[in-house]
């Protein structure tokens, strides 16, 4: 028996020590994630959302706007990354983040809220209501990419599926599952049907307050013990490693995590696992040199110009109105659009 102990405790020792060694090469334990992430598989229920549709009788193939074989695993099954749905927020005098902290910034029927990557990196999406309109604002930390959209009386979550490393939403009401950065349907009922975006910006808590002091401040009290002081994805946002499978990169004259802003429309038309419309992007490092810009699309003229205050790209109607955009990652650009 004391071979037999002795011998367990040598295979675990050298099991722990060539984790430790996976560890230490990945650049510690958020990187580890990252990188070996198909290993949670076997952990989590991959299979949730779409047999969510089944159980309604519904084949989540029909009308099908991308195809099966592209919805990753991407680590946390259904809602294992937990939506806020009952949001409490703080002022600027009760805030725990700092002036520098990242935040996505909303405004409707006059009511500013700012909303800290150092949440969202943890929640993805905010289930809110801004300006006696229900909205979700949502990010996907992987792509860089803000979508805030009129969620009706419904809420939104995470599927734990990603599409082209992008974070697929999908509506409690009917188990629908959204591409997030096309804010479109992609299967269930709602397939191919857009959802009504609202105009988001992305700057520093400090720039935000400075133009709007009243704004409220999304608080950790998110109900979740998480540690919101803390980037969870190791060097993601600043090295140029894209973790998940994604198409078209050939076509990209950027670094993979240089910052873009694109717009969007789409139209009717349903091809599949594309996108079908208006669309273009701005290079931010180009936008701040430029200025300001004129160009054409969907049928009218429309400006992005540099917001100096922001430090942003801001698209706008020549009448000053915001055209809902949204910044990513410069590989999200030719993989969706």
């Amino acid at each position: 028996m004391k071979i037999l102990t002795r011998l367990a405790i040598a295979v675990l020792l050298t099991i722990a020590i060539a984790f430790g060694g996976l560890v230490t090469h990945a650049g510690g334990w958020d990187n580890f994630k990252l990188r070996y992430f198909f290993l949670t598989k076997y952990f989590n229920d991959q299979n949730k959302e779409l047999d969510d549709l089944r159980k309604q009788n519904k084949n989540p193939l029909e009308n099908a706007r991308i195809k099966l074989d592209d919805l990753l695993d991407g680590g946390p099954g259904k809602d294992g990354i937990p939506s806020i749905d009952n949001p409490s927020f703080d002022t600027a005098k009760t805030t725990l983040f700092k002036s520098d902290e990242t935040v996505i910034g909303v405004v409707v029927n006059g009511e500013a809220k700012a909303y800290p990557f150092g949440i969202m990196n943890w929640h993805e999406i905010v289930n809110d209501t801004v300006g006696g309109i229900n909205v979700a604002v949502s990010y996907c930390p992987l792509c860089d990419t803000i979508v805030a959209f009129q969620r009706g009386g419904s809420t939104f979550g995470v599927s734990g599926k990603l599409y082209h490393s992008c974070l697929i939403m999908y509506d409690r009401a009917d188990d629908t599952l959204y591409a997030q950065p096309w804010a479109l349907g992609v299967f269930g009922p709602r397939a191919n049907v857009s959802l009504a975006k609202v105009p988001t910006v992305k700057t520093t808590l400090g720039a935000w307050l400075k133009k709007y002091p009243n704004s409220k401040i999304l608080s950790t009290k998110t109900g979740h013990n998480r540690n919101y002081q803390r980037y969870p994805y190791g060097t993601y946002y600043t090295d140029n490693q894209i973790i998940f499978p994604v198409r078209n990169q050939g076509s990209r004259k950027l670094l993979p995590k240089a910052i873009v802003t694109y717009v969007w429309e789409a139209d009717n038309k349903k091809p599949n696992n594309r996108f079908s419309g208006a669309s273009l992007q701005f290079n931010h490092q180009e936008m701040a040199k430029v200025g300001t810009k004129l160009v054409d699309f969907n049928d009218r003229q429309i400006r992005a110009r540099w917001d100096k205050e922001f430090e942003t790209v801001i698209v706008e109607e020549l009448d000053g109105k915001q055209i809902p955009s949204s910044t990513a990652f410069a590989f999200v650009y030719p993989a969706f659009f």
